[in-house]
């Protein structure tokens, strides 16, 4: 990481320190925090792209309000790195998403102006008009103020937050940052809302009469003031009416790239009570020439050269999970024309994106709307289709009731993939996919399926498309395969509920979900190798239904399972292996290997598989031990 000298930022240590600044040095901060962000970023990659979009609604948030003391809370937190810089935390963010390093979202535990957790989307103004009426009923004069981006108004929680805060009338101030993008580029009814708004065509005649006319001088500039508030009166007389029906007053929309506008705009509504809206445009990736190119790619792009904007590639040749999906999926929808695919803005990131091109009408993004999500594909399965709906695993959550009452009830055959099931990495806590086999192993009728590798992934879909019958969940981690060659590999149809034995050994069988199947295998034959006696590796392939057949032969065979598992020992894969043992074989022991029973911060996933015992010579030790 260079080692650039900054004249602002480093003497930036809290927000206080910038309460005194002129607007040439605020500006001046703006471009140093961007370019802070862009080397540390290079080395610890992060959510860069949304956070240079946002640099100067945080830093005109801090200059205006009073945090800690007025609450600012943040949605998602892709767009907090401003704020977590100029809060007591510029050197600590050197350290931004490594174990023992700070989070990269805005955590309570980890900084006084870290007023809410966040990493899931839409949350923010439910949270904010709590700390309003918290304030109220106190009677605290402190501010509220909801950020949150135009993606996450898609989701249905901040209408819910929306809704509620217009009718209690409360001091909050909600203000929207519309870059026209989350991840993949926005879609739905409220994004095709706002671009109307940002796309009047009196407000755009008007400009480019006036540019026309002006050119590109200092006249121009000094003229930009003048038209951009036309441009507020032209489009919330117009297009303000969702908010303003909600029992929101209305603002906007102002340039929220320009630090002058930001921060005359939140002066004037420090003063109001009551609901307000304020509009701010950004551009995704502001500052960044890579990063405004190619927004997408950019939201968290690895590391990077920040020089060249070339990124480092992981020189493989090995598939990632979300590309065998994605290839499966679409040549699944070229054999079978019934199958559609539904995702909740996640399209590039699942690998959806490969239908989307191909067969756009059978694919569907629905926006940041798990629970939509999976009732559309309920829908869609109960008129005759055959969805595939992809959620990453910690974002399925949300979605839990609509699994049980719209697919589970009504046995409609839903194919649910859930990516980046396990241990995620950087991103910590709020996105690790440690749930979902203890969550969903209570539904009736489910199916839960934990491929050990890319082929079993393949053959599992394949599976899923042949016999579902309800909700067919398959979970699987995020990045990279085991290197087999799926490609070259024929469908194979896997029965529900059979497991494989991979190793046969004595006295202790190690009984393993997912590619977990493969570390527990490799450490196998080492210490059999070594010691000349080898434990029984079994792959268990699906955690509901159980394979009660092959683990009464096991139990018939060993003294000990060791159970393997890139999720939560309570009430994963061990909880169903340890409930059947102990009803029907009560003798032998059954020891836990997975993530424990506490959250686990961030770091990369091999760290954090070594945190919870799940690597190779953490699981020849445990096995070891029992032999």
């Amino acid at each position: 990481m260079a080692d650039t000298t900054y004249t602002i930022l480093d003497r930036i240590n809290s927000p206080a320190d910038i309460k005194g600044f002129s607007m040439d040095e605020l500006r001046t901060l703006c471009q140093e925090i961007r370019q802070y962000m862009i080397e540390c970023c290079a080395v610890n990659p992060g959510h860069l792209g949304p956070s240079l979009g946002a640099v100067e609604l945080v830093v005109g948030l801090h200059y205006v309000f009073d945090a800690p003391e007025d609450k600012i809370v943040f949605d998602v937190g892709h767009q907090a790195y401003a704020h977590k810089i100029i809060t007591g935390r510029r050197e600590a963010f050197k350290l931004n998403r490594t174990k023992d390093g700070i989070s990269g979202f805005p955590k309570r535990s980890e900084s006084e102006f870290d007023a809410f957790g966040v990493g899931h989307s839409s949350t923010s103004v439910s949270a904010a008009l709590g700390f309003a009426e918290a304030a109220k009923l106190q009677g605290q004069k402190r501010k509220s103020i909801a950020l949150i981006g135009d993606g996450s108004l898609t989701g249905g929680l901040a209408f819910e937050g929306l809704n509620n805060a217009g009718a209690s009338k409360t001091d909050i101030l909600v203000i929207l940052n519309d870059n026209n993008i989350s991840i993949d580029r926005n879609v739905g009814a409220v994004h095709n809302y706002l671009l109307r708004m940002t796309t009047n065509p009196r407000y755009n005649k008007a400009k480019k009469h006036i540019w026309d006319r002006l050119g590109d001088n200092w006249f121009r500039k000094m003229i930009q003031k003048i038209v951009v508030t036309t441009k507020s009166h032209l489009v919330s007389g117009s297009g303000g009416h969702l908010f303003q029906a909600m029992g929101f007053r209305y603002f906007g929309p102002i340039d929220g790239n320009d630090i002058a506008q930001v921060i005359d705009a939140l002066n004037r509504l420090k003063e109001l009570g009551g609901p307000l809206l304020l509009h701010a445009l950004t551009k995704k990736g502001k500052g960044y020439a890579p990063a405004e190119a190619n927004q997408t790619v950019w939201h968290a792009p690895g590391a990077f050269d920040p020089e060249t904007g070339e990124r480092i590639k992981t020189d493989t040749t090995v598939s990632r999970y979300q590309d065998v999906f994605g290839e499966v999926l679409l040549d699944l929808a070229g054999k079978n024309d019934k199958i559609v695919g539904i995702t909740p803005a996640m399209a590039s990131g699942c690998g959806m994106n490969m239908l989307a091109k191909a067969m756009p009408e059978r694919f569907y993004d629905v926006g940041i709307e798990e629970e939509h999500a999976v009732t559309f594909a309920a829908g869609l399965a109960a008129g005759g289709m055959k969805p595939f709906c992809n959620i990453y695993s910690s974002f399925s959550q949300r979605a839990y009731d609509q699994i049980i009452h719209d697919v589970a009830l009504q046995e409609l055959p839903v194919v649910i993939c859930l990516d980046r099931g396990g241990l995620v990495g950087e991103d910590g806590a709020t996105h690790h996919g440690c749930y979902d086999m203890s969550i969903y192993r209570s539904i009736p009728g489910a199916v839960i399926a934990a491929p050990k590798d890319e082929i079993e992934l393949k053959d599992m879909m394949y599976s899923a498309m042949l016999s579902a019958t309800g909700p067919y969940i398959i979970r699987y981690p995020r990045g990279y395969g085991e290197g087999v060659d799926w490609k070259g590999h024929e469908y194979a149809e896997i029965e529900a509920g059979k497991g494989e034995k991979l190793m046969d050994g004595s006295k202790v069988a190690v009984i393993c979900a997912g590619p977990s199947a493969n570390r527990a295998l490799e450490a196998a034959s080492e210490l059999g190798a070594e010691t000349g006696e080898n434990p029984s590796v079994y792959n268990i392939r699906y955690i509901k239904p159980l394979d009660t057949e092959l683990i009464d032969q096991i139990c018939a065979g060993h003294t000990a399972i060791i159970t393997v598992e890139d999720g939560t020992v309570m009430g994963g894969l061990h909880g169903a292996v340890a409930e059947y043992v102990s009803a029907k074989h009560p003798f032998v022991k059954v020891v836990p290997v997975g993530i424990p029973d506490r959250y686990i911060a961030q770091g990369t996933q091999e760290e954090l598989r070594e945190e919870c015992g799940l690597t190779k010579g953490q699981l020849k030790a445990t096995i070891r031990k029992e032999m």
